[in-house]
């Protein structure tokens, strides 16, 4: 495990994630998010960065254990698609079996290009941070 490139990933995913969750659930789309009952009260930005600091050192620990065809980019989209498809089930299919929501694809929707910008974002990153490793 090269320390440096999971330091980097672990800033890459937390700067990116924690960037794009606020623009996209607080400056785009706050009112429809509570709506939907996703936002209710103040948000805790402490405890949102903190718990995407922790998903980012622990997909920066995992990333380099998969053995995964390709290099740079490519090896890193691969990654994320089942680490994004499993996120997406415990994040948007929990949610929706939890709260009534008036509007479920439109809640389904708007998390689905969310959670494709955040998971696409990071495995282009984590791609470029690996991009002279390989791994078959």
């Amino acid at each position: 495990m090269e320390t440096r490139k999971v330091a980097l990933g672990t800033v890459a995913y937390t700067v990116g994630t924690f960037t794009l969750a606020v623009v996209w659930h607080i400056l785009l789309f706050e009112n429809q998010y509570r709506r939907f009952g996703y936002i209710e009260g103040e948000p805790n930005f402490a405890i949102g960065f903190v718990t995407i600091l922790a998903q980012g050192v622990l997909l920066s620990l995992l990333f380099p254990m998969f053995k995964i065809a390709g290099t740079g980019i490519i090896r890193g989209l691969k990654f994320v698609v089942p680490i994004g498809a499993f996120f997406w089930t415990s994040h948007v299919l929990a949610f929706i079996a939890k709260q009534t929501i008036q509007d479920v694809p439109l809640f389904v929707m708007m998390e689905t290009i969310y959670l494709g910008l955040q998971f696409g974002l990071f495995g282009v990153l984590i791609g470029v941070i690996y991009r002279g490793d390989s791994s078959t």
